[in-house]
């Protein structure tokens, strides 16, 4: 069985079990960039919240922004099983999920969902199942391992799964299109509670003035107002004129969530590194985001 190693712990978030879990809550507890409480689930029968865009820096600047995601992605009722949808940063050229195995943190692993993975690759032509993808070289990838901690911590005792997919290579409109129906119709066909999250952050540029920032925010917020408008492609153009690196799995989000019956896009949260670090510089746009089913 594959299991991927934690292998950012230490660096982009703590190693150890207890500093971890402090860090998580003073992530959701913060009030000035963060939700100011921490996770409740409510048991619901009923779910509403299907997917969510989280960020995926280190937590000390994006932390508090992914736990408004996870803070409403479970309020409802825990999710049977979570899809991460994960950009690429280190050269994969496909579409790749790992089929079966588990990821590692310092909260626990948490285990694929191999019948939902299965089923995802037998519904698509475009889908491969590739541990390599998520392996060895690959390991310096950390988009996917970031959003994990907040699953394990906001599970508390319950056996979340997880699929674990990498986008690369794809750019085009139709192309996410054909994904996100193959990922929709093997959700549908499985009587679980299965929540979307893509992983995203936003803009990233090196800023110096205040007129600068302006600018930055007016360019993110262009992309965040196509996804509350619940535009795919709107969001996908808006986003391709930026330095937003998940382009692709946000707007593929948002196809799923289509085909999941979804009606509204709400913004939760969004803030930059300039913010938290108070001073110019090398900056990067945080947006929490989710999308809803209401009647």
């Amino acid at each position: 069985m594959v299991i991927r190693k934690a292998s950012h712990a230490g660096s982009w978030y703590p190693s150890k079990k207890e500093a971890l879990i402090k860090d998580l809550k003073s992530s959701f507890c913060n009030n000035t960039f963060g939700p100011g409480k921490l996770p409740e689930s409510l048991n619901m029968e009923t779910r509403t919240i299907f997917g969510g865009v989280s960020p995926h820096a280190g937590y000390a600047f994006s932390g508090k922004c992914a736990a408004f995601t996870y803070l409403n992605l479970f309020k409802e009722k825990i999710p049977d099983t979570i899809i991460i949808l994960g950009t690429d940063h280190v050269g994969y050229g496909g579409v790749a999920l790992l089929g079966d195995g588990a990821w590692e943190t310092p909260l626990g692993n948490l285990e694929i969902d191999t019948e939902l993975s299965q089923k995802i690759i037998e519904s698509s032509d475009i889908i491969v199942d590739d541990p390599s993808a998520f392996t060895g070289f690959m390991e310096r990838e950390h988009n996917i391992e970031i959003q994990l901690p907040f699953i394990k911590f906001c599970a508390e005792d319950k056996d979340v799964k997880i699929v674990t997919m990498k986008f690369g290579g794809k750019k085009d409109y139709s192309a996410f299109e054909v994904l996100a129906n193959d990922i929709a119709t093997s959700i549908k066909a499985l009587n679980k509670d299965v929540v979307i999250v893509a992983s995203s952050d936003m803009s990233h540029k090196n800023v110096s003035s205040t007129e600068q920032l302006d600018q930055f925010k007016k360019i993110d917020h262009d992309v965040i107002d196509a996804f509350v408008e619940f535009d795919p492609k709107k969001t996908l153009s808006a986003a391709s004129r930026t330095t937003v690196c998940g382009a692709q799995t946000i707007t593929t989000l948002m196809l799923i969530c289509k085909n999941l019956d979804c009606t509204n896009g709400k913004s939760l949260k969004y803030y930059t590194s300039t913010d938290v670090r108070g001073e110019y510089g090398y900056c990067v746009g945080y947006f929490s985001g989710i999308l809803m089913k209401l009647t």
